[in-house]
């Protein structure tokens, strides 16, 4: 009997769609629960840190989005192949994570007056600095994010990059052609493409000012 896997998040894209990417690579069969989110304080108590998304596999729960992903990518073949090729990985998702904070901390902020101040800063320097870094990174690494070739990077990036514009109220990729690239080279696999195309279409509403 297949183990059984269960996913278990909001219902949205956001830091669970990397793991979705992966089990659909991975042709993994699994539940893919989306909470109400009223009902998540009670799901919340669940869970093993009060964290989502959680991934259950024969029983046992784990949750932290990125050491789920980097687990499924070591399963699907996507990890470097020695330890330094596997740090690499971890170096540029980490920056991506560090990326995704910084936009999350305005797009979060309850009080309009903060959140209006946060913008400009985030779009003129902030946003850039990544993006024309991880550009230039994907040009030089041969069309990817780490070491050459591809890797759970890729993926994570690509899977994320819709929560990251969604927040950002603009596509994240827009004027990065190398990255953009990159990201529907991934859209494009037929795993991924298949997820895309059948996955629940209420996930976000089009960005804000598109």
């Amino acid at each position: 009997m297949a183990t059984q896997i269960k996913l278990t998040y909001f219902p949205i894209i956001g830091l669970a769609e990397p793991i979705r990417f992966l089990l659909a690579y991975l042709g993994k069969e699994y539940e893919d629960f989306r909470f109400d989110r009223k009902d998540w304080p009670e799901i919340k108590k669940g869970t093993p840190w009060g964290k989502s998304p959680v991934l259950e596999i024969g029983g046992q729960k784990v949750t932290q989005s990125i050491a789920i992903t980097r687990y499924l990518g070591k399963e699907a073949g996507l990890a470097g192949k020695d330890s330094w090729e596997d740090m690499r990985i971890d170096e540029i998702v980490g920056v991506i994570d560090d990326m995704r904070a910084e936009i999350a901390n305005f797009h979060y902020d309850p009080d309009e007056v903060r959140k209006a101040g946060k913008l400009v800063p985030l779009v003129n320097e902030i946003v850039p600095f990544y993006m024309k870094k991880l550009d230039a990174h994907v040009k030089e690494n041969n069309g990817f994010l780490a070491n050459g070739k591809l890797s759970w990077a890729d993926f994570y990036f690509s899977a994320i990059s819709e929560y990251l514009s969604y927040m950002f109220r603009s596509d994240i990729t827009d004027g990065y052609p190398n990255v953009k690239d990159l990201k529907m080279r991934i859209y494009a696999l037929p795993a991924i493409k298949a997820w895309i195309d059948r996955r629940p279409a209420n996930i976000y509403p089009t960005y804000p000012n598109l």
